[in-house]
């Protein structure tokens, strides 16, 4: 990557960048992170930053850029993710970081490249002075957030031990995001024996197998979710949020799967999470032989203890603590017992819409902000 002369001119830079994640484009001949983690990697070069690339998957890898004088440190962490959403549906060039009124518009520049060019410019504004800071400063760019997370599961089961507080780049409004439910999609499915539809008696129909079943699973949840509750995150919760079977009118179906989406406390994951807790009430129901459980997705929830010096850093220069309604790679790290946080400019209702932008003016706040926070460790 070229310089950028400002964090703008960086940020449009990313942007430029295609780094979609294939795993949630299929057919969109989505390219991954590959090109975005050099250009990343670049830059931290010129920042003075020791920089490696962990290959994830096929192209697919983890920049990480290791400041220099942090032999027996504290560990701090800047941890954004290298990918976006998909571009489908959307109504502005994804790609063209244009200006327009003070905004730049393109994909990722909310989620979450903004946050990620207001760290990096705040390291090269830095980079005489990081090698004297109280801290060992390291930047990873994580690959495949907005799909499954391996990025941060392979970065935390590698290296959390190496790190005492991490900041996961997310658009907070710089708030710093200390706790938010995790997320687990639970599939439910039965099998069945097709035939013409003229002649059902002579099938086994997977759709009538699993409809029956749902209400009194889900109400039989909800009873025993509240039992999970966290005074901070509130309740668990459950969703029915798809169901599908059969292949056309005329043929008894074979197949149906129904999708639950769990919203899960760190007592509820504690426990075994929603996995162990369906098996539970269908074995109660006589109905574990009846119903197959596939996870199909699956993040960690967060809850950092408030009192960590990070976060007591974070509120020194004005950032007020709030929980979020979605999840991030900082769930994924606090997991294997690294404190994170998410706290970034830039506004979530900006992230992932058909016209994505970041105002100049947080984006400039959001080098600022990153900037003081590194100084609290002069």
């Amino acid at each position: 990557m070229i310089p950028a002369h400002s964090a703008t001119e960086l940020l449009q830079q990313l942007i430029r960048i295609p780094s979609v994640n294939p795993d949630g484009a299929p057919g969109q001949n989505a390219t991954g992170e590959a090109a975005m983690a050099r250009a990343v990697g670049s830059f931290l070069e010129h920042c003075g930053a020791a920089v490696s690339y962990e290959e994830i998957l096929p192209e697919r890898p983890n920049v990480i850029g290791r400041f220099p004088g942090g032999s027996g440190k504290p560990g701090l962490l800047f941890a954004p993710h290298t990918d976006t959403v998909s571009v489908k549906g959307m109504t502005i060039d994804p790609f063209g970081a244009e200006i327009v009124d003070g905004r730049i518009y393109g994909r990722g520049a909310s989620d979450t490249k903004g946050t990620m060019a207001a760290m990096l410019w705040a390291m090269f504004e830095l980079k005489e002075q990081i090698p004297g800071l109280r801290a060992a400063v390291t930047f990873v760019g994580l690959m495949g957030e907005e799909a499954g997370q391996p990025g941060s599961k392979h970065f935390a089961e590698a290296h959390a031990d190496e790190f005492d507080f991490a900041v996961v780049g997310e658009p907070t409004n710089l708030e710093t995001v200390y706790a938010h439910k995790g997320c687990v999609w639970l599939e439910l499915s039965t099998e069945g024996r097709s035939c013409h539809g003229s002649t059902p008696e002579l099938g086994e129909n997977a759709i009538l197998k699993l409809t029956p079943v749902l209400a009194s699973l889900i109400a039989e949840l909800e009873k025993k979710l509240i039992e999970f509750t966290d005074p901070v995150l509130g309740s668990p919760t459950v969703s029915l949020g798809k169901i599908e079977g059969g292949t056309s009118p005329n043929i008894v179906p074979s197949s149906c799967r129904a999708t639950l989406d769990f919203r899960e406390t760190p007592q509820l994951r504690a426990a075994g999470g929603s996995p162990a807790l369906v098996a539970s009430i269908l074995k109660e129901m006589k109905l574990d032989d009846l119903l197959v459980i596939r996870i199909i997705g699956d993040s960690a929830p967060l809850l950092t203890d408030p009192e960590v010096d990070g976060i007591q850093r974070l509120k020194s220069i004005g950032s007020n603590l709030t929980t979020a309604p979605w999840f991030c790679d900082a769930g994924r790290l606090a997991e294997l017992g690294l404190p994170a946080v998410a706290c970034g400019p830039g506004r979530i209702a900006q992230a992932h819409t058909r016209d994505e932008f970041l105002a100049i003016s947080d984006l400039d706040a959001g080098v600022d902000f990153y900037r003081r926070f590194l100084l609290t460790y002069a």
